[in-house]
């Protein structure tokens, strides 16, 4: 994946969001090959369940990405002395 050569996370959480909007660009045109009878039901069934597969990964590791960023941002606290 081109993202994954980035080097911090942010650039790559960057294209990590770009490829989620290639998830549902891809899938607006499976909806449009479907209704316009370019494939056939079982095929856009098939496209569109791993259309998903794919964006629930990208999610899962934008959220991953997200949550690693606020760990490392949360401040210290210190006990009073």
């Amino acid at each position: 994946m081109e993202g994954r050569e980035q080097k911090t996370e942010p650039e790559f959480a960057r294209f990590l969001r770009y490829a989620l909007s290639s998830t549902s660009e891809l899938e607006y045109h499976l909806i449009a090959a479907h209704d316009i009878g370019v494939i056939n039901s079982h095929n856009y069934v098939s496209l569109l369940t791993q259309v998903k597969k794919v964006r629930m990964m990208l999610f899962g590791l934008l959220k991953r990405l997200d949550a690693s960023k606020a760990r490392t941002e949360q401040p210290k606290i210190f006990p009073p002395q």
